[in-house]
This record gives C-alpha cells, sequence and structure tokens, in this order.
C-alpha cells in the first residue's frame, strides 16, 4: 500500500512506456480501415495488448508510473478499431459483388511458383462466366485514363516482382466506353472472364496472356 513516505522516496513518475506506444498502435493501425490497408488493423490487436501491459504495470506500481488515461484511451481506441473496423470489412466483403457475378480470388488463377505456368483446372472451369475479381493495375499499362490494361493479385507483383508470371496477368477492357485511371489503388472489377485459346504477348511484358476479362464495371 502507497503511503506518504512513498511520495518522497519517488517525485517522480515516469510516462508508462506501454501506455505511450498503445496510443502510437492505434495511429498506425488507422489507414486500416481503408480496405486496401486492411492488414493493418491487427496493429490495433498489439495496441490492445500493449494498453492492457501498461495499465496493470500502472496499477501494480502507482508511484513509479503515471499514464492511466493514456492507457485507457489505448484499450478503448485500440478495441473500437478492431470491431468497427472488422465489421466494415465484414460488410464490405459480403455486398461488394454485383448481383449474377460471382466472386473469383485471384490466387485460384495461378500456378504455384515452382510450377508450370499454365491455366489452371479452376479458371478453364469458369471461362465465359461472368466473374467478380479484385487486383491492380500494373504500372507497364500505362498512366492517366485507361480503356486496356493488366490486371495483377497485388502490389508485389504490381511494383516490385518484375515480369508477373501469365498467370498472374489477366488483359481488361472496359466496356461501354468507360475508363480508369492507372495507380497504386485496389480495383474491383466484374466482367466476362475468358481463357485464351491462342495465348498472346502483350507490349512491355515478357510472358504471354492467358486470361481476359471484359469488364462491365469498374470499381
Amino acid at each position: 500500500m502507497s503511503t506518504a513516505d512513498d511520495a518522497v522516496d519517488f517525485p517522480y513518475r515516469a510516462v508508462n512506456r506501454p501506455a505511450i506506444a498503445s496510443v502510437f498502435f492505434f495511429i498506425l493501425a488507422l489507414p486500416g480501415l481503408i480496405p486496401t490497408f486492411a492488414p493493418m488493423l491487427v496493429l490495433a490487436f498489439v495496441g490492445l495488448g500493449t494498453a492492457l501491459v501498461g495499465a496493470r504495470a500502472i496499477r501494480r506500481y502507482p508511484n513509479e508510473y503515471s499514464g492511466g488515461g493514456l492507457a485507457m484511451f489505448g484499450m478503448i481506441a485500440n478495441l473500437s478499431l478492431l470491431i468497427g473496423g472488422s465489421s466494415l470489412h465484414a460488410y464490405i466483403f459480403m455486398t461488394e459483388v454485383p448481383e449474377g457475378y460471382q466472386r473469383v480470388p485471384f490466387y485460384q488463377l495461378q500456378q504455384p511458383d515452382e510450377g508450370p505456368d499454365f491455366p489452371t483446372e479452376f479458371a478453364t472451369g469458369i471461362d465465359g462466366e461472368d466473374v467478380f475479381i479484385k487486383g491492380y493495375i500494373h504500372p507497364s499499362s500505362g498512366s492517366g485514363l485507361l480503356r486496356q490494361f493488366i490486371l495483377v493479385p497485388d502490389l508485389g507483383t504490381c511494383c516490385f516482382g518484375g515480369q508477373p508470371k501469365s498467370t498472374a496477368m489477366i488483359e481488361v477492357t472496359l466496356a461501354g466506353g468507360k475508363s480508369v485511371e492507372g495507380g497504386m489503388i485496389k480495383r474491383k472489377l466484374a466482367g466476362k472472364f475468358t481463357v485464351n485459346r491462342v495465348p498472346h504477348k502483350k507490349t512491355d511484358f515478357d510472358n504471354i496472356v492467358f486470361y481476359r476479362l471484359k469488364a462491365d464495371q469498374v470499381r
């Protein structure tokens, strides 16, 4: 139990570092509300943990540490961000596919890195189907407003992975005179997916292209 003498022994109380860190992790996790950066929400879980550690230390050593308000803020803020962000992304996931289209995860079109680079069995099975897929516009497709571009599954393939494999590319053509601006934003597309009977090459790409998408919708 603390006493007046204890207060004299500890005239200065340091701000608890885990409490400070919890606020820092909360700020870092905020971009996780944006679908492209959703994995960053895991930092809110780390922030919640550091807030709990900080609050426990402050309660145990009240004459040594201050920062109870920071720890409480860190707990509430990070927990709210975890619950709210997870709920937001769950809602987006459940409502983002237009009616009449089938969700297709990009990885189901790709062969393993060590495997042969030709269309997957899943890809040939959805040939001619209306699909919904997400990905990034490869920078080699150009800048400005685009009506045709190469879609790739992730930023690594897009910007840092060199030339994408054939099964990591979809040649997209926007229907109805639509266009989309190039950039590093994750795109959502819906349209008719086809597998090329005679694979062909695209300018600026070393590998041949197997997949095509005539997109009716792009966001």
